[in-house]
C-alpha cells in the first residue's frame, strides 16, 4: 500500500504552458537564427539567475548593456513575457481539481522569478490554489538544489516519504527523491494520470 498522502507539483510545462519559441518566432522566421539567440544571448543560466532572485529589471537591463544591437529582443522577454506563455495545461488542470476534491493536500515547488510569478498568478489563479507554493526567487534557490525541496518540507512539517513531486525536468525529479520524496517525471497528463493510480491515487 503506498504511503503517499501529499502531491508537489512544479508549474512551469507541468500546470502552466512555457516557450520561449512562441515569442521569438515572430522576430525570426529562421528557426535556426532564433535557437541561437535563445542559446547565445537569452541563455538559460542569464534566466536562471532572475529565477534564483535577481530582480528582473536589473537582469533585463544588464543584458542589453552586453548586446545593445538586440535590445528590442531582450526587452521583449520582459515586455512580452506573456506571449511565452500561452496558457494552462488543461489536462493536469483537471487532475489538479480531481485531486483537490478529494481532499489530496497540494503544494508546488517552482522556478520561476517573484515579477512574472507575481503576474502568472494574477492571469492564472490556479497557480496559487496550494497549501504552500516554494517558489526559488523568493528562497534565493534553484531546483535541482536540495535545499529548496526542504524548505517545502520544513516549512510544512512534512514526512517526505509521504509525498509524490511531479516536474517535466529529470534533473529536477532526481532531486527530489535525493531528498525521500517519490517523484515522478511529467510529459503528458495521461501519464501523470497512470503515475497517480501507481502510487494510490487514482484520477480517474
Amino acid at each position: 500500500m503506498s504511503g503517499i498522502r501529499n502531491v508537489v507539483f512544479d508549474l512551469g510545462n507541468v500546470l502552466l504552458r512555457y516557450d520561449p519559441r512562441l515569442l521569438y518566432d515572430t522576430f525570426f522566421p529562421d528557426p535556426a537564427e532564433r535557437d541561437r539567440f535563445l542559446e547565445e544571448i537569452v541563455a538559460d543560466d542569464w534566466n536562471r539567475e532572475m529565477d534564483r532572485g535577481h530582480p528582473f529589471v536589473l537582469g533585463i537591463a544588464e543584458r542589453v548593456a552586453l548586446h545593445p544591437e538586440w535590445e528590442t529582443e531582450i526587452r521583449a522577454w520582459d515586455e512580452r513575457w506573456h506571449e511565452m506563455v500561452p496558457g494552462l495545461i488543461e489536462g493536469t488542470v483537471a487532475i489538479h481539481e480531481r485531486l483537490r476534491a478529494r481532499g489530496v493536500p497540494l503544494y508546488a515547488i517552482t522556478n520561476f522569478s517573484a515579477e512574472k510569478y507575481a503576474e502568472a498568478v494574477v492571469r492564472f489563479p490556479v497557480l496559487a490554489d496550494f497549501i504552500d507554493t516554494v517558489v526559488s526567487a523568493h528562497e534565493k534557490l534553484l531546483k535541482p538544489d536540495p535545499a529548496i525541496y526542504r524548505v517545502l518540507i520544513e516549512r510544512n512539517r512534512l514526512d517526505p516519504a509521504t509525498c509524490l513531486f511531479i516536474d517535466d525536468s529529470p534533473a529536477n525529479v532526481a532531486g527530489a527523491r535525493a531528498v525521500g520524496m517519490a517523484a515522478v517525471h511529467f510529459v503528458t497528463p495521461d501519464r501523470l494520470a497512470r503515475d497517480l493510480a501507481a502510487h494510490g491515487l487514482a484520477v480517474d
